[in-house]
């Protein structure tokens, strides 16, 4: 079988390039494929520093191909960040789309220090570095369509984030955690904080700044407005995606659905995935979810 397979390759290396490309289906799904290089404006992977708190966040951006200002979706990891989703800002790319990824203050290398409350923070700071006219102009961003998304913590961050900002183009939030509603049980019986500390069990050497004691201590002690719910009158009038996973945190994302829904939300967007938090099973799934409703934002490029 392996030997079949190495021919196959070889026989294929050796097509012409004209008949290697008639290959490519007519409709191209960029969840799976490369789009066709741009000689005069390629894609480029940048890596930046972005301000927050008075520090350089470590960051990389890929940058979609094409002269034209593009859409750009913001890409928030969780906590603290094991699952990137540098797979799914790939696919972005492959849409059109120039999509920025960081790790927050404290996080993976980047200087400060680690806490929930600053990574609300430097999801703001990362809308505000983009709309500064001379890094959209450098980097071909349209600051009328930027999105802020993010998965778990990060989609919690991005919401607290876009609940005092109006100039987002859309929200996206991945099996969106809730960090307020997962202290209220500790809350109402202090006996509960055990657990809630064991949940921090992935940190590793990932944070500065925090551990799983004082993680525990923000979530107990945050205020009413870290109950994504309590958000959900000033996300209404806003483009939401939700997608959760059904082995994850579903019921905190059926929740705020619910929320948002009573609130009057008129451009929310929901879908569920069978798989688990990370969405370990269902990544080209996720992708194609998330492109579609991307593609449902685009408008002509400002100039």
């Amino acid at each position: 079988m392996h030997q079949i397979a190495r021919l196959l390759v070889a026989a294929l290396l050796f097509l012409p390039f004209g008949a290697a490309m008639s290959a490519v289906p007519a409709t191209r799904d960029p969840a799976v494929t490369d789009p066709v290089r741009d000689a005069a404006h390629p894609t480029a992977n940048k890596q930046l520093l972005v301000p927050s708190g008075g520090v350089g966040m470590n960051a990389v951006f890929l940058l979609a191909s094409g002269e034209a200002r593009k859409p750009t979706l913001i890409l928030m990891h969780g906590l603290p960040g094991n699952e990137r989703n540098l797979d799914l800002a790939q696919a972005v790319r492959r849409a059109g789309w120039n999509v920025l990824t960081f790790t927050y203050r404290g996080a993976w290398g980047s200087p400060g220090a680690f806490s929930i409350a600053h990574a609300i923070e430097d999801a703001n700071a990362a809308v505000d570095y983009l709309r500064q006219p001379e890094v959209a102009a450098k980097y071909r961003v349209d600051p009328k369509r930027i999105v802020l998304g993010g998965h778990s913590m990060g989609a919690f961050a991005a919401a607290e984030a876009a609940a005092s900002r109006d100039d987002l183009k859309g929200l996206l939030l991945i099996d969106a955690w809730n960090a307020g509603l997962d202290g209220q049980p500790v809350r109402d019986d202090p006996r509960k904080r055990a657990a809630l500390v064991a949940g921090f069990d992935d940190l590793g050497n990932s944070l500065v700044g925090a551990s799983a004691e004082s993680l525990a201590d923000e979530v107990v002690n945050s205020p009413a407005g870290w109950d994504l719910r309590t958000l959900a009158p000033r996300l209404a009038k806003q483009r939401v995606f939700l997608m959760w996973a059904d082995h994850g945190i579903a019921e905190q994302n059926q929740a705020l659905v619910k929320s948002l829904k009573a609130a009057g939300a008129s451009k929310l967007t929901t879908a569920h995935l069978p798989s688990d938090h990370a969405f370990s099973d269902h990544r080209i799934a996720l992708s194609r979810a998330v492109i579609a409703w991307l593609d449902g934002l685009v408008e002509p490029a400002a100039h």
